[in-house]
């Protein structure tokens, strides 16, 4: 049935968009889906793609009007960090290429660490570090 699964988000700047995640640490798959309007991100081990699209692009593509993200969240991605220093490393990148972490490194349910940020374009993002061995079970 379903082999690869991608997400696709509508931005302002392809450039812009493209300089702040590889500036923050993800990486660009060149090739097909790649152009001038569009980008795709590699994102983890597995190369999970998330597409970037010039907003009239997507619009076009979706047939839909586009969520205001400085007034409605429509999705939130998560994204693991290998340790508490990885998640502070994370957010200094993302400070140092124009993002905006609204929700700074702390410790959340006594088992995780995280800290939560929006792109250029308001969407959302957490980086986790997860400690399974504090997990309550």
């Amino acid at each position: 049935m379903t082999k690869e699964l991608w997400m696709n988000l509508p931005v302002k700047d392809i450039k812009r968009s493209k300089a702040f995640f590889t500036g923050i640490g993800f990486t660009i798959k060149e090739g097909p889906g790649s152009t001038d309007t569009s980008v795709a991100l590699s994102v983890s081990e597995k190369n999970t793609i998330i597409m970037l699209f010039q907003e009239d692009v997507f619009k076009s593509v979706a047939q839909n009007g586009l969520v205001d993200t400085s007034k409605a969240t429509e999705v939130m991605f998560s994204f693991g960090a290998e340790s508490r220093e990885e998640v502070e490393e994370v957010a200094r990148k993302v400070i140092a290429a124009g993002g905006n972490v609204f929700a700074p490194p702390a410790e959340i349910q006594g088992w995780m660490y995280g800290c939560a940020f929006t792109d250029p374009d308001g969407h959302r993002w957490n980086a986790l570090y997860m400690d399974m061995s504090k997990m309550n079970r």
